[in-house]
């Protein structure tokens, strides 16, 4: 079934607060809460909300200190790479993007020198041509 209006805003008023009420959310979305619940139960089924969790402040996110990791992959090394940043477990998240550069990985690290190595390790990596990284300074808002 397709995501329709109400889905939308039902879907952005779990992602403000994954532990609003199911009255809560019927009252955001106007509709009852027997359709809100079963709206939700289809939408996790379907495979559209794959999970709830906690969001932490920037400081506790994940570490203290996070980067931005823009690598560029040798020609048909993709998969090598990414089996290799996914042992990688200060390496939360890894983008697949166009332009100059294959990825873009996000890490998290306790401290600027334990970023330093995992960078390091990065570009160490075989298939890894070369990376460039931005450290997080701030986070303006994270939806």
């Amino acid at each position: 079934m397709p995501i329709d209006a109400v889905d939308q805003k039902l879907l952005a008023a779990l992602q403000e607060n994954g532990r609003a009420s199911t009255a809560d959310l019927a009252r955001r979305v106007g509709r009852s809460r027997t359709t809100v619940q079963s709206r939700i139960e289809r939408l996790e089924r379907d495979g559209i909300i794959m999970g709830y969790a906690v969001r932490l402040s920037p400081d506790h996110a994940h570490g203290a200190v996070r980067a931005h990791v823009m690598i560029k992959i040798a020609p048909k090394e993709s998969r090598a790479v990414e089996a290799a940043l996914r042992a990688i477990r200060e390496v939360r998240v890894l983008h697949s993007v166009s332009g100059d550069f294959d990825m873009i990985a996000v890490a998290a690290a306790t401290s600027v020198a334990r970023m330093d190595e995992i960078i390091d390790s990065i570009g160490h990596l075989p298939g890894v041509e070369r990376t460039t990284s931005s450290i997080v300074l701030s986070t303006k808002f994270d939806r």
